[in-house]
């Protein structure tokens, strides 16, 4: 089978199984999604989801974020993996929201990559999921899924981005790197499956022995 042809059936595959495969952090807004995502660095979602209740309650705002403080900010998301260096991040991306975007978050790359703690992959999903942009977020599950199927080399996430983008139609991007990251939790996951033993693997390399060590991001 070659490596179109895996693309072309990975996707009818996930479409199935997830026709529509919902946002995993909550939200209510393009700057709780924003807070959300920068959050979910190194992190779980279900954290996350535990966690930003209370800040959205009292920071839902980047008014409100700034008022806060960078400490008001850590003592609520200290549960949360790097809460030191991510509260510190929330406060002066508040700050630059606040003074230079009239607290409306921008909707471009640049833009959004100049913020504090905002790097591609947080850009892209905003980009994507708050303002319906076609992007390709990579994380963990799609960077280690796209080497098992057989659709990228894994040398880099820029690489993989890249592979994955021509591989698929850019109308498809939004859906789909929600699709695999569901399919990443729940059937391939990085002790569970290793590129022989989940459905889709299976049926793309029927005759595969060998584990793939797969490069991690």
């Amino acid at each position: 089978m070659k490596k179109q042809e895996r693309a072309n059936l990975v996707r009818r595959r996930l479409g199935e199984l997830y026709p529509a495969p919902p946002i995993p952090l909550d939200h209510q807004d393009e700057f709780t999604l924003l807070v959300a995502v920068l959050l979910s660095a190194q992190c779980t979602d279900k954290k996350v989801n535990e966690v930003t209740p209370e800040l959205f309650e009292v920071a839902g705002t980047p008014e409100k974020m700034l008022s806060l403080g960078e400490q008001g900010i850590l003592r609520i998301i200290r549960p949360i993996g790097l809460s030191n260096s991510k509260s510190k991040n929330l406060y002066r991306l508040a700050n630059r929201l606040v003074e230079e975007h009239g607290c409306i978050v921008p909707r471009t790359f640049d833009e959004l990559e100049a913020l504090a703690g905002v790097g591609h992959k947080t850009a892209s999903v905003v980009m994507a999921q708050a303002f319906g942009e076609p992007a390709f977020p990579v994380d963990t599950h799609i960077h280690r899924l796209a080497q098992r199927w057989g659709l990228s080399s894994g040398k880099s996430v820029v690489e993989t981005e890249a592979g994955l983008k021509k591989l698929f139609p850019k109308e498809s991007w939004n859906e789909l790197h929600l699709q695999i990251i569901y399919y990443g939790r729940e059937h391939c996951t990085a002790r569970g499956c290793d590129g022989t033993k989940c459905g889709i693997c299976r049926e793309l390399y029927p005759n595969r022995k060998t584990p793939v060590v797969w490069r991690k991001a």
